[in-house]
């Protein structure tokens, strides 16, 4: 999979651009696959070494905080046959339900389990291993 990037990539989704490593993209990774996510490809298209597409992701994670999946339009650059960035923009994004559940969540860790305490801005494994943990903790209440 590290072939298919160049030596950094840069994310951008709304006025959030992050630039990462290649090493540190793969990080990124983990985390993202502790949360199980299933990707569908609703539409896709090339042209001149763009790839648009548009995507619907659900995980462990996005059912939790979104209650339904992720729809997003992605832009994808490539250089030299490498993937270069990343655009996403978010078609449905339900910032109420996210925050409220988010905030519950955060709320209820710092009563019950803050030695979970900042799994939310941890994105490695071990932060993703967090996370799912707090999320279980939370819908168990234990």
């Amino acid at each position: 999979m590290s072939d298919w990037f160049a030596d950094s990539l840069t994310t951008i989704e709304g006025e959030y651009n992050q630039t990462y490593s290649k090493s540190d993209y793969l990080e990124f990774l983990k985390w993202d696959s502790v949360f199980d996510p299933n990707y569908e490809i609703l539409e896709i298209e090339q042209k001149n070494g763009i790839v648009k597409a548009k995507i619907s992701k659900s995980d462990k994670r996005i059912s939790f905080l979104h209650e339904e999946p992720f729809i997003t339009n992605q832009t994808i650059k490539f250089q030299n046959d490498k993937i270069i960035s990343v655009q996403t923009e978010y078609v449905d994004f339900n910032e109420t339900t996210w925050e409220r559940n988010k905030n519950g969540l955060l709320s209820w860790i710092d009563e019950n389990h803050p030695e979970l305490n900042g799994f939310i801005y941890d994105q490695t494994k071990s932060g993703g291993i967090k996370f799912l943990k707090a999320i279980e903790l939370y819908k168990s209440k234990k």
